[in-house]
């Protein structure tokens, strides 16, 4: 099926928080990395969300441009021409985009968007995130209501958030973050859907915090507390009513117990991010090859290598078929088996 349109999007969002499921939202750097998530949300009939960072997005375009929009702009098109032989709607989103990265990054990809639906067509991405937890609540928030009136028009979803994820992720580092701002107040959410809401007919979509760490960690070494989650909502139906209920994203997920991440289902999360165990999901069976066929890949002692061993291509179709079974397992963690919307 053709990446999805608008109300196709929301429609997908609404099924997840009505049936408490999520979706996972997996980075993506390269055509072969796409490939794979759609493959396993196809064999799975889960409908899914395909990111990317503006890391991923440098990488795509080539070492030597480094030219985030561009490369996601590569990713986007290459998504919207193959997903189409997809019986499974995927949706298109941008990772992590911080103030600095707001003008070079996001401003290019909606106006790309605004080109498209210009000539009839969907806008090319159908949701951004701006990441303005660096900044002052109030500045953060000033920022992200012009983006969502933006966004409004052309048919996006704006994600923000509010609140740090610490870790490392994309060369930005939060290791150091002071502990209270890796948890979202239930007042920083009132004050969230306070200022999103101001937008009439936008639709977004909250990162909020609850001791997320982007990076690798075994199970038990991330504090988290989804509870968190539930007495933000709690706080903002209280003010403002039922339908204010936030679409919350939970981020930096490695070494979350299966037990956390389906909590959190049950407070309203309906996309969850997935990029460090399905980075490690690609590159286990290249490494895996390379040991195993070192003097096939390798031209020594004056011989001249064995071809179908260092052609990339047998190598990366192991790498995908990996990350592949990884992001598989993401959708069933996330209760989104057979939980696609079809046509």
């Amino acid at each position: 099926m053709p990446v999805v349109d608008y109300k196709k999007y929301c429609e997908m969002l609404d099924n997840a928080k009505k049936n408490k499921f999520a979706y996972p939202a997996i980075n993506v750097t390269s055509e072969a990395t796409a490939n794979a998530c759609l493959e396993a949300f196809a064999e799975l009939k889960s409908d899914g969300i395909i990111q990317v960072s503006t890391g991923g997005g440098e990488f795509a375009s080539g070492s030597m441009l480094k030219d985030a929009a561009l490369g996601a702009i590569s990713i986007a098109q290459h998504v919207h021409l193959v997903a189409e032989k997809y019986d499974i709607n995927v949706a298109l989103h941008t990772d992590h985009c911080q103030p600095k990265k707001v003008d070079s990054f996001l401003k290019p990809l909606i106006e790309e968007s605004r080109k498209r639906v210009a000539a009839g067509l969907k806008p090319l991405f159908n949701s951004h995130m701006f990441d303005g937890s660096e900044l002052p609540l109030k500045e953060n928030m000033d920022i992200a209501v012009e983006l969502l009136k933006e966004c409004k028009e052309l048919g996006i979803i704006l994600e923000v958030e509010a609140g740090v994820v610490g870790g490392e992720e994309d060369g930005v580092s939060n290791e150091n973050a002071p502990a209270e701002k890796l948890y979202t107040t239930p007042e920083d959410m009132v004050e969230v859907y306070n200022r999103l809401s101001s937008v009439e007919g936008g639709r977004y979509m909250f990162a909020a915090t609850f001791g997320n760490v982007h990076g690798v960690y075994k199970p038990g070494n991330v504090k988290l507390k989804p509870v968190i989650l539930k007495e933000g909502q709690a706080a903002v139906v209280a003010k403002y009513g039922e339908a204010s209920s936030f679409d919350l994203v939970f981020h930096g997920g490695s070494g979350s117990t299966l037990e956390e991440i389906r909590e959190t289902l049950d407070y309203g999360v309906v996309k969850m991010n997935v990029d460090t165990d399905t980075q490690y999901a690609f590159t286990r069976p290249i490494v895996e090859h390379m040991f195993k066929n070192y003097d096939g890949v390798l031209k020594i002692d004056g011989e001249v290598g064995n071809k179908k061993m260092y052609d990339p291509r047998g190598y990366l179709k192991k790498a995908q078929e990996g990350m592949k079974e990884r992001v598989k397992q993401a959708v069933r963690d996330l209760r989104g088996e057979g939980t696609t919307l079809g046509r």
